[in-house]
């Protein structure tokens, strides 16, 4: 299979894109014909978006900006009517937020479930396997090549050995 991404050949199986990293788990689920399950949307606390949770946020953001007003105009909020404005528009941009995300994942064929906390019917619960492919490594390289030399070796290779190979103390000159 080759990256849709740089274009380098890689195996069958593989995960990632050798050459840039790239997923390719969609790549090779379409290949072997499975259906290819969207992500879901999440909120940036990483909790799905729904329209469930994107309706209440709208009613509360327009019940706080009732009272704002209502605040404003009676006399009882003389001095703070406006902080209730805070709340106000912080759910009205999330809730907008939301619906745009839906509506926008609705256009493109992506379908949610109602319930936020749903799992895709696929979902499946067992353990990952206990073998992990590795990628072999490059000959080339050897892992002395890639650690730069230690501090210790440097200072103690001046020092002088005695019969047995034990350091002794510093050449004499």
């Amino acid at each position: 299979m080759f990256c849709p991404k740089c274009g380098q050949q890689n195996p069958e199986t593989g995960k990632f894109c050798r050459g840039c990293g790239t997923d390719l788990g969609n790549v090779t689920q379409a290949l072997s014909g499975k259906p290819v399950q969207p992500a879901p949307i999440l909120d940036r606390r990483g909790r799905p978006v729904s329209w469930e949770r994107a309706i209440p946020k709208l009613f509360m953001g327009f019940a706080f900006f009732a009272v704002a007003l209502a605040l404003a105009f009676s006399g009882t909020g003389r001095g703070w009517w406006y902080w209730m404005l805070i709340p106000a528009f912080t759910s009205l941009g999330a809730a907008v937020a939301q619906i745009v995300q839906l509506r926008k994942a609705e256009k493109g064929g992506v379908v949610f479930s109602s319930a936020p906390d749903s799992l895709p019917s696929n979902h499946s619960t067992a353990l990952p396997p206990s073998q992990t492919e590795w990628a072999a490594p490059d000959p080339r390289y050897k892992t002395g090549d890639l650690v730069p030399p230690s501090v210790t070796d440097n200072t103690t290779r001046h020092l002088e050995m005695d019969s047995e190979g034990k350091t002794m103390t510093l050449p004499k000159k």
